[in-house]
């Protein structure tokens, strides 16, 4: 059966040029001029991923993944002209899966599509993952360190989860990058710096004892000993 594609795009010949790729390589597609109707047909409509413009009519893509996340979990990837890395984190942090800026190559944003469809259909995780006194329920989906409630975004989460399975290991960025974002990532590393931090200031800095440190010059890792860099 063809994986579904709803592309929310307000420019008509990029929405255009997005449906015909899209179609040849065996994909359904659905085009949504606006925030409003793409809202609804992401809503309503049985898809398997969104591509979702920033900059609509009526309402923004950032309100239109809120409202999403509201009711849906289908795999969003945002596709925009801002670049700057304020932009990406909030986007990530409202839930999106990936943000692609403009201009793209398609193959590019073939592959990233690929890893979040593949993300999507890895089966539910169940149980606990423990390191030091931190504890990560995927049952409910809660983190807590020395048993104290922690709310992480959803990037954090699948941050904080990746530096754990791989604990005591020293982790580049891009492999970072590619791990959590789920594919080959062209670009500035910049956003696992800014992630890292938001991750320590939840995770480390209200606790005596830190555990993501920087490996200066390769990346982070997660270990309960050692010097703070």
């Amino acid at each position: 059966m063809k994986e579904k594609v709803l592309i929310v795009e307000d420019e008509r010949q990029i929405a255009r040029f997005l449906q015909l790729e899209f179609e040849h390589e065996g994909y359904e597609v659905k085009i949504a001029y606006d925030g409003v109707s793409g809202l609804k047909e992401a809503l309503e409509g049985d898809y398997d991923i969104v591509l979702l413009d920033v900059m609509l009519p009526v309402i923004d893509g950032y309100e239109v993944l809120e409202k999403i996340r509201e009711k849906s979990d289908i795999p969003v990837i945002m596709l925009t002209a801002k670049d700057q890395v304020k932009d990406k984190v909030k986007g990530l942090d409202i839930g999106a899966d990936d943000y692609v800026t403009k201009p793209f190559s398609i193959e590019e944003l073939f592959a990233r599509v690929r890893a979040a469809l593949r993300k999507k259909n890895l089966p539910s995780k169940r149980g606990v993952l423990k390191f030091a006194d931190v504890v990560i329920d995927f049952n409910t989906y809660e983190v807590r360190r020395q048993g104290i409630k922690i709310d992480l975004t959803k990037k954090e989460f699948d941050l904080l989860e990746f530096l754990m399975r791989n604990a005591g290991i020293a982790l580049s960025r891009e492999r970072i990058l590619q791990a959590v974002w789920g594919y080959e990532y062209y670009g500035d590393t910049n956003v696992v710096d800014v992630y890292i931090r938001f991750l320590r200031s939840k995770i480390d800095d209200p606790f005596d004892k830190k555990l993501i440190h920087t490996i200066r010059g390769v990346g982070y890792i997660l270990r309960v000993d050692g010097n703070e860099d």
